[in-house]
């Protein structure tokens, strides 16, 4: 009874709270603790913080490690103990750097408590992993939509993208849309947001909903700095409607004579003009093409040699696939031996006509 008594009083505490023994097993975590580092596993301190090192806890091989000297510390010396501890954890496949202060306090019999205060990193790093899993939810769910196949790719150079792919029906059409935002991060990934919520699903013309996202965009009366690139496609039985706002990566559509780039283009979204025009064009398409929307990350990356992917390196990779799925897998492929981390966001839509 005693026993569950102080475990909700310690759960009750604001401030993470950790015991360990002199062998760096832990004995106890309160909920603000779990909240930091939702481990499942809790054998030792290192598996209860997630630590990328966790199988080598209190072993040879982590000699040296902050967290586990400070433990170590408190039980010899049997007195307290307070460390700026430097840390990389892991949450699901990511790995962060962290930095907290801890205060480990000996309780007797080589039991100590850790206290874990200023943890704004590991906050952080959470709310970004929370962040990072609702952007991959607004990604398109399946590889059908109004009787067409596609496939996409999106690779974020960074947790948070500013990118968007979606796919979605009109009727008995197919739309396309693909968008890129301003900036990189956490701003950028509330900017795309933004982008899915506000772009009009229900809208026919690609132009009109262009020219509808522009109105949203303005009223939020944002600096010049921020903007939004967006190509839209309306796929109906033999032709394709197509949009393009200050996006300048052409659209590829592979015919049975060969490549055609679509370049029709707008002002992007934007506050930079008053009441500006979009267009819109239509080209006929035949059974057993492919069209593809592309961001500019993907035709301006770069490899160590300065050299430049582009719109070639994406029409030679289209020239060779047969299908949608298969030009997406080929493209990562040629991508990732391009050059291999990304300094932008990486994305791309392809449908089988």
């Amino acid at each position: 009874m005693t026993g569950k008594y102080l475990k909700k009083i310690i759960d009750g505490v604001p401030t993470a709270v950790m015991v360990a023994d002199k062998k760096l097993n832990t004995l106890l975590t309160n909920e603000a603790f779990k909240s930091l580092f939702p481990s499942v596993k809790s054998r030792s301190i290192g598996e209860a913080t997630c630590c990328v090192y966790a199988a080598d806890c209190g072993g040879v091989n982590c000699k040296g490690c902050q967290l586990a000297d400070a433990f170590e510390e408190a039980a010899k010396k049997d007195k307290q103990v307070n460390r700026r501890i430097f840390q990389k954890v892991k949450s699901d496949s990511l790995t962060h750097d962290v930095s907290y202060s801890l205060t480990v306090k000996p309780l007797g019999g080589g039991v100590c408590m850790g206290i874990i205060d200023d943890a704004f990193e590991l906050e952080i790093a959470q709310e970004l992993q929370t962040a990072k899993d609702i952007q991959q939810r607004l990604l398109p769910a399946g590889n059908w939509a109004g009787g067409k196949r596609y496939s996409y790719m999106y690779i974020p150079c960074r947790d948070i993208g500013g990118d968007l792919p979606d796919v979605f029906t009109v009727g008995n059409s197919v739309c396309g849309v693909i968008a890129d935002v301003s900036g990189k991060g956490i701003s950028a990934g509330m900017l795309s947001a933004f982008v899915k919520a506000a772009y009009d699903k229900s809208e026919f013309s690609p132009a009109k909903a262009i020219e509808n996202l522009n109105n949203k965009f303005a009223s939020l009366n944002l600096d010049e700095r921020n903007y939004v690139t967006v190509a839209v496609v309306r796929i109906d039985g033999d032709s394709i409607t197509y949009s393009m706002a200050g996006h300048n990566v052409p659209i590829l559509l592979k015919t049975g004579t060969g490549i055609t780039r679509i370049m029709l283009n707008s002002p992007p979204v934007s506050n930079w003009f008053e009441n500006p025009s979009y267009y819109e064009d239509v080209i006929p398409y035949k059974k057993g093409d492919i069209l593809v929307l592309l961001t500019d990350g993907v035709t301006e990356c770069k490899n160590a040699r300065g050299e430049m992917f582009g719109a070639d390196g994406a029409i030679k990779t289209l020239s060779v696939s047969r299908t949608a799925e298969e030009f997406i897998k080929n493209l990562e492929s040629k991508l990732r031996n391009f050059k291999s981390s990304f300094d932008d966001d990486i994305t791309a839509i392809a449908f089988d006509l």
